[in-house]
């Protein structure tokens, strides 16, 4: 991989048990400058100008929140590290029960939520057959919604879930912990024990659904996962379907 682009000022770089982390004030895309970097480095920015979520939509990256992208190596069969996506969710997951957060959950894939509301948000990205990059934008003490007015109903914050905010630092020596602690799960090939403590996490496990995928609309509850990562879906008359995460364009749940 060739270094990061020179035009934009690194503000520190240093060693966080195994990683190296390079940190930016303001960059167009974590993720897009982590593509650069070799396997076990990582990248934090302040703010983000242009953040991506899944299938291309927009995420407010403002001064106050972590937003973080990591690069993990991905040797061997391509179908193990295709359950990358929840695994990072996993970690995410641990990570903010550790703070105390009650009531976080998961939504497939690898949202993190507090009820209804986002707290934060994963998308995996593979720049190369070799590695992969986990980008988390994780809403800390920024306000979304002084960008975007319809964020107000529908995020989250540690600060507003927490005595107080974590410090940024310990946030991101605890997230890039979780991404060491899974991404050995898989490279040991402990799948099962990773779909199986996902299935415990879906706390709306059975609650209905509806889905966009090149198939078109779909409508059902929602089961879990299968022992291979995929989306298992109940039919309403009892028909199951199950669904690689590539072919789903849209997850929403139906309360």
């Amino acid at each position: 991989m060739s270094s990061a682009p020179a035009a934009i000022q690194e503000l520190d770089v240093c060693a966080i048990d195994g990683w190296t982390l390079h940190e930016f004030a303001e960059v167009t895309s974590t993720s897009s400058l982590a593509a650069h970097l070799p396997a076990w480095s990582a990248v934090s920015a302040t703010v983000q100008t242009a953040g991506r979520g899944r299938t291309g939509r927009r995420w407010v990256s403002d001064e106050g929140g972590v937003w973080l992208s990591a690069v993990v190596p991905t040797p061997g069969d391509p179908a193990l590290w295709a359950l990358l996506p929840l695994a990072a969710g996993r970690a995410v997951l641990d990570a903010a029960r550790d703070l105390g957060v009650e009531g976080v959950r998961l939504r497939w894939p690898n949202d993190i939520l507090v009820g209804r509301r986002k707290l934060a948000g994963i998308m995996v990205d593979r720049f190369s057959a070799e590695a992969a990059v986990v980008g988390i934008g994780l809403n800390v003490s920024n306000q979304p919604a002084t960008v975007d007015e319809a964020l107000a109903t529908e995020v989250t914050r540690l600060a507003d879930l927490l005595p107080a905010a974590p410090a940024r630092a310990g946030l991101l020596v605890r997230l890039l912990a979780g991404l060491t602690r899974e991404h050995h799960r898989l490279e040991v090939g402990d799948v099962a024990g990773l779909c199986r403590d996902l299935n415990a996490a879906w706390v709306y496990r059975h609650v209905h659904v509806t889905l966009a995928s090149g198939q078109g609309a779909i409508n059902g509850h929602f089961e879990g996962i299968d022992s291979h990562g995929s989306l298992l879906l109940r039919g309403a008359v009892g028909e199951w379907r199950v669904l690689p995460a590539h072919q789903v364009e849209l997850f929403r749940e139906i309360f």
